[in-house]
């Protein structure tokens, strides 16, 4: 049976290329949708089986609004991730592709990697207007369709070739360090065939204080600390109950099966705090599936 997996499109982005990774070994078809909330909407309503979505990058921090419709919107639990590499290329048409930068006088591109190559842009084309997409597949598509333009683009290497763009420049991020974390949501489980002392797990979770008192935060955090459970990201997010009023992202590096994050747990909730486990999944490095994959 062939399984639809929903992901940020159109085809060539990033999450296009996380989403290949994470199921390639899969009898499954990709199926693009133009936002966030589309994609994880197609998945809670069981239009699609699978989705994958960008959850946080390593220059923007965490993505507010997959948190915020997985927190509000939608229930359906994460099922593993992939912290995928992020390298941005400059594209122009081929007609153009002997021109100097300086005759260009647009740069399409999504915020997010308008943001991640601020400084190479203002480096190289300081005085190319602007243009913002829904996503870098979309101004690599508005860049092929648009011969005449003196424009440039800003996407992935396989955005540009597959529109058969001339890649004028690779990896032009800021931060050579650049990864996004791309997690995997659905109802049901999927086996990515990892090795249980191999794979890193994670355990993400909704923390809502029973009270807002000095010392209620550190009192969940230290039922990890003395666990020795180490935590790799916490932030608070509004409740949308009122000014003010936040609860808690926890993600903790094990798995909800350990006894140790039972007990964590259950120390949690018995200091009368409110906690839903968001999901407990796998957490890949891209050349940990590579070699799942082979």
């Amino acid at each position: 049976m062939v399984e639809t997996i929903a992901y940020l499109g159109p085809q060539g982005t990033f999450t296009h290329e996380a989403t290949q990774l994470l199921f390639s070994n899969k009898n499954s078809e990709l199926v693009p949708y133009p936002t966030i909330p589309d994609v994880l909407t197609a998945v809670d309503q069981g239009v699609s089986d699978l989705a994958v979505v960008p959850v946080e990058t390593a220059v923007g921090g965490s993505v507010n609004l997959t948190i915020d419709w997985l927190i509000h919107h939608v229930d359906v639990p994460i099922i593993g991730e992939v912290i995928y590499p992020i390298s941005q290329c400059l594209l122009v048409h081929p007609q153009h592709a002997n021109r100097p930068l300086q005759d260009f006088v647009r740069i399409y591109s999504h915020p997010q990697a308008i943001a991640q190559c601020q400084e190479k842009i203002d480096e190289i084309c300081p005085q190319a207007e602007i243009i913002y997409t829904e996503s870098t597949a979309q101004g690599a598509t508005i860049l092929q369709s648009n011969p005449e333009d003196l424009a440039l683009a800003i996407g992935t290497k396989r955005a540009g070739e597959t529109r058969n763009l001339v890649i004028k420049e690779e990896d032009i991020q800021d931060h050579q360090n650049n990864f996004t974390r791309f997690i995997a949501i659905g109802h049901k489980w999927v086996d990515f065939q990892e090795e249980q002392k191999s794979v890193k797990h994670k355990t993400s979770l909704q923390v809502t204080l029973p009270s807002d008192y000095p010392g209620a935060l550190f009192q969940v955090l230290a039922t990890f600390s003395w666990r020795k459970i180490n935590l790799s990201h916490i932030e608070s997010r509004p409740t949308k109950t009122g000014l003010g009023n936040y609860f808690f992202i926890i993600d903790a590096e094990l798995s909800h099966e350990h006894v140790l994050m039972r007990g964590a747990l259950a120390e949690i909730k018995a200091l009368g705090c409110n906690v839903r486990v968001l999901g407990s999944y796998p957490s890949f490095q891209v050349n940990e599936l590579q070699s799942l994959k082979k």
